[in-house]
């Protein structure tokens, strides 16, 4: 029976004594409230999110549901660290454990101000975009994402001092690290500053339609710190580096104030000067009075009698459509094209076709006589 109880003793010593001089007693109610925390969160999100966002929806703006659905995340872990750190108050750490929570609870609540800081970026770049009457669209987006990396480095870094790791000499010494590095990484930075200079001197913005020689020619969709995001007509992406888009000659076609037309049509040469004026001024009239065209002085218009080519007198049709878009331009030369043909026709004659005519003076003696069938009569061999 003393042994029971010197049993009895030694398990009630081991249980008080627990992990770490904390008892298991302890122990287990600091997890129960760590898991009470987390049933917490659960209605937490359900009753004071959602009344939050039913608020929001009575509001006009716009602003507070973007807020709100970007800082649902970090205010549902709110309830968690608040139950760590009640249960680590109850228990009664001491010495280095102590010191260890204190500074675990300390890195949690950094971690949920910046994780808010760093959602509310998108909402409030709504506000940065007003900027976008001073700067390209591709250098706010620039600006949002230093914001971004910002917020992330300053979270980080105040963790690091939370634990006693000084952020300075780190600085100090990547400073030094950054110089032999920079030797090694000059493609990097030539491409970052490259990409600073596109977007100051706004060569292209994304949706624009871009053609590099010898490179790519397709829509941008995203201008990185590095590359730019191509993605070319047949769907498939390119990333090309800055460097090549800044110092390579670039054609920007989305930036044309029109499209040209340039033609050369050829018509027989059996045509009359009468007809050839008739076909001239009827497809002039029909650039004229169309809409879709600008004959305004802006652009040069010309329909003219070009030169006698080898098989076919060239009229010269170069003008130019109000529109931009790829589709709406094929639509106009369609047009133009049926009107043309039409007028060719009505003027009673037509379209050239490359031709050549050979001219013979005469035959070799020896060669035999053509056999002519009965009914027939023979030609002069002049073609």
């Amino acid at each position: 029976m003393e042994k029971l109880k010197q049993f009895w003793i030694l398990v009630v010593d081991v249980w008080q004594k627990g992990l770490f001089e904390t008892s298991f007693g302890r122990i287990f109610v600091a997890l129960s409230i760590i898991l009470l925390a987390l049933l917490v969160r659960n209605l937490f999100v359900k009753l004071i999110i959602g009344w939050f966002h039913r608020l929001a929806k009575k509001t006009k703006t716009r602003f507070d549901d973007d807020a709100l659905a970007v800082l649902e995340r970090p205010m549902a872990f709110i309830p968690l660290v608040v139950g760590i750190y009640l249960a680590v108050d109850y228990l009664a750490l001491s010495g280095g454990l102590k010191i260890f929570a204190d500074r675990l609870v300390r890195s949690l609540i950094v971690l949920v101000i910046f994780w808010a800081f760093r959602n509310m970026v998108v909402p409030l770049s709504t506000i940065l975009r007003q900027l976008e009457r001073y700067f390209t669209a591709s250098m706010v987006d620039w600006l949002i994402k230093a914001i971004k990396v910002a917020l992330i480095f300053i979270g980080v870094a105040t963790v690091l001092e939370i634990w006693g790791i000084r952020i300075g000499p780190i600085i100090a010494g990547l400073g030094l690290f950054g110089v032999a590095v920079a030797l090694g990484a000059q493609d990097l930075f030539k491409n970052l500053i490259s990409g600073i200079l596109i977007i100051a001197e706004k060569r292209f913005n994304p949706g624009d339609w871009i053609k590099v020689d010898g490179e790519v020619e397709g829509t941008v969709e995203d201008i990185g710190f590095r590359s730019t995001l191509i993605r070319q007509f047949d769907k498939a992406p390119v990333y090309v580096p800055n460097a090549k888009l800044s110092d390579n000659s670039l054609v920007n076609y989305s930036k044309m104030s029109h499209r040209r037309i340039y033609w050369v049509i050829g018509v027989e040469y059996r045509t009359t000067v009468d007809q050839l004026r008739q076909i001239r001024d009827g497809i002039e009239d029909y650039i004229r009075d169309c809409d879709a065209f600008d004959t305004s002085s802006a652009v040069p218009t010309f329909v003219r009698i070009d030169r006698f080519s080898d098989s076919s007198i060239d009229i010269l049709i170069y003008c130019f459509t109000r529109t931009t878009l790829w589709g709406e331009w094929l639509a106009i030369k369609e047009s133009l094209a049926y009107e043309i043909k039409r007028i060719v026709e009505e003027a009673g004659t037509a379209f050239a076709f490359p031709s050549q005519s050979l001219y013979v003076e005469g035959l070799p003696s020896d060669m035999p006589e053509v056999m002519v069938p009965a009914g027939q009569t023979t030609k002069p061999a002049s073609a």
